[in-house]
């Protein structure tokens, strides 16, 4: 049989981009897919295979999958991974920008699902891969809307799992802690232009210093993490439904499902800055 096939979405950094690396190293054929072409020429060097794709974009995404399919017949793994965070206030953030954050980190899988799974059902195999995040399961002030995102994609990928199960398809739930990417420090320079000013700003200037310090830190964990449990979860017979891995995301979890919502609130509060 060929080889397996496997299809990354924000495959331009991060998270897809050493994911990408790591499964063209073991084997797999690899399609790291992004808008910024121009950032996966070392993955191309490698003899991954790059493409083009806007995951807000209907024709983008159908186009992207299609090219796929003409060449390789076959999509054995799809891994959701581009998205992004964009904090702030819930009253500061426009809602223009709610929804792009919605249309890129829900509907945009929702997008390559629709446009993979018919390939899936009709093979009776498949892995689907769907990267959320501890806020997925925990809150914090000035996420509201990132953290929104990623609570829709835990909902979509429990119902999504039971749908397509009885077509042999996995669907997989990777929920990453703090990891060493431009992440964190894109949510910082966002909270700081949404709500520097006005009358959140003395939290939020302090939320946002707090993320450039820890992920330009060494504390958290690196990038290669989530990329060996991904490997982990489409290597296995039979995965998981979800792995929570990485800097805090295990006793943030544990924290949240233990304490009360007061009790909760109080403490992240505590945390964010008992003088602001």
């Amino acid at each position: 049989m060929d080889k397996k096939v496997a299809v990354i979405t924000g495959g331009s950094s991060g998270i897809g981009k050493k994911t990408a690396f790591m499964l063209n190293e073991k084997g797999f054929t690899v399609y790291a897919c992004a808008r910024r072409i121009d950032k996966m020429k070392a993955l191309e060097a490698l003899g991954v295979n790059i493409l083009y794709i806007d995951v807000t974009n209907d024709d983008s995404v159908k186009n992207c999958v299609n090219t796929i399919l003409e060449k390789e017949k076959h999509i054995d793994i799809l891994i959701n991974n581009a998205g992004y965070g964009s904090y702030g206030a819930i009253e500061d953030v426009p809602i223009e920008e709610a929804k792009h954050q919605l249309d890129v980190n829900v509907l945009g899988i929702a997008r390559m699902l629709k446009a993979v799974l018919p390939t899936m059902r009709n093979q009776k195999s498949g892995k689907i891969i769907n990267i959320s995040s501890m806020a997925g399961k925990v809150t914090t002030p000035f996420g509201g809307w990132y953290h929104g995102t990623k609570f829709a994609v835990e909902g979509l990928s429990d119902c999504l799992r039971m749908e397509t199960a009885p077509f042999g398809i996995d669907t997989i739930i990777i929920e990453p802690g703090a990891i060493k990417t431009d992440w964190g420090i894109i949510a910082a320079d966002n909270l700081r232009k949404t709500s520097s000013k006005g009358a959140y700003s003395k939290k939020a200037n302090y939320v946002a210093n707090n993320f450039t310090a820890l992920y330009t830190s060494d504390k958290i964990s690196k990038d290669d993490l989530i990329a060996e449990t991904i490997l982990k979860a489409i290597s296995a017979k039979k995965p998981k439904t979800r792995y929570l891995v990485g800097y805090g995301a295990k006793l943030s979890v544990f924290c949240r499902r233990i304490l009360s919502d007061r009790m909760y609130d109080k403490a992240i509060m505590q945390i964010l800055g008992r003088k602001n």
